[in-house]
């Protein structure tokens, strides 16, 4: 799918990839019999699932496997390349250039929920669109996400009760979110990403700064490990507010790792955010201090 040209090609290679999609999610549904699962769509940047090693290795099997000339691979290779990728090709912008992309998440999902409740599995999935900045490129995945929808149920004969929400990782969704909210069933703040882009530090690179700036007291902490409440959470906050002045019933959680972090996880609470969500490693410290806010 990756090294795909044409659209007849890229649907060619998700026809093979539907199946086993369609497979994990019904592994994950069984699992979370009876609990939300939101699933976020396809959001790397797809130079990301290349093979990795040294580029005359990698032209040399992917030619093989493809049946694709070297010059060809060389072309499409050089074009998923990427100077800032974090900002580049991702997320939603996937789905909107390549909307046989969100269909086929979104069978895979729906063929895999309506499988599994048929076997008495409660299925409450929750579709998470990624990256999101303005609220016409939300609709246009909302659209797609909820005609295969339609399909899928009508196909196999069934109904299915699901959500579909975004992730806000981008100031101006942020600043745009009572728009947003008339699109979506719920928001989740990417604080890893929202971060990155409020402060324009790339987290690939903070390293070669940020123990300077702490040394020198210009910052108090990683703002990529605490909250910073003053910036980052005043756009949360403002984009709380908006969203569900919109929209009164819209869930507001967090992903990322402030999730996992005491006083990060003290300031959701304070702004009435429904769940944080982090790592596994963190969980226990998160519950802890969920619990501690609540005391």
């Amino acid at each position: 799918m990756i090294m795909a040209i044409t659209q007849e090609q890229r649907k060619a290679a998700l026809e093979l990839l539907l199946p086993y999609q369609q497979s994990d999610f019904e592994g994950i549904f069984r699992a979370m019999d009876g609990l939300p699962v939101t699933i976020r769509l396809l959001d790397p940047p797809l130079h990301e699932f290349l093979p990795e090693g040294d580029l005359a290795h990698v032209v040399s099997e992917l030619t093989s496997q493809t049946g694709m000339k070297e010059a060809e691979i060389f072309s499409r290779i050089e074009k998923l390349s990427e100077v800032n990728p974090m900002l580049g090709f991702r997320g939603c912008r996937l789905g909107i250039s390549y909307p046989e992309l969100t269909e086929m998440q979104a069978r895979a999902i729906f063929q895999a929920a309506v499988s599994v409740s048929r076997n008495s599995i409660v299925v409450l999935p929750e579709i998470m669109v990624p990256l999101i900045g303005t609220p016409q490129e939300l609709r246009h995945q909302v659209s797609l996400i909820r005609n295969v929808a339609e399909k899928v149920l009508s196909e196999m004969g069934s109904s299915l009760s699901y959500k579909v929400g975004t992730m806000i990782e981008v100031p101006r969704a942020a600043l745009v979110a009572d728009e947003i909210a008339i699109e979506a069933d719920f928001f989740s703040f990417g604080t890893n990403d929202l971060t990155q882009m409020t402060f324009g530090y790339s987290r690939d690179d903070v390293g070669k700064f940020l123990p300077s700036y702490l040394s020198a007291g210009i910052l108090q902490h990683d703002p990529f490990e605490v909250l910073d409440q003053k910036g980052v959470g005043q756009l949360i906050k403002m984009c709380t507010e908006k969203g569900r002045a919109a929209k009164a019933n819209l869930k507001v959680g967090i992903c990322g790792e402030h999730g996992g972090e005491p006083s990060s996880i003290a300031f959701f609470a304070q702004l009435g955010l429904d769940y944080v969500s982090c790592s596994p490693f963190r969980i226990p410290i998160a519950r802890l201090a969920a619990a501690q806010v609540e005391v």
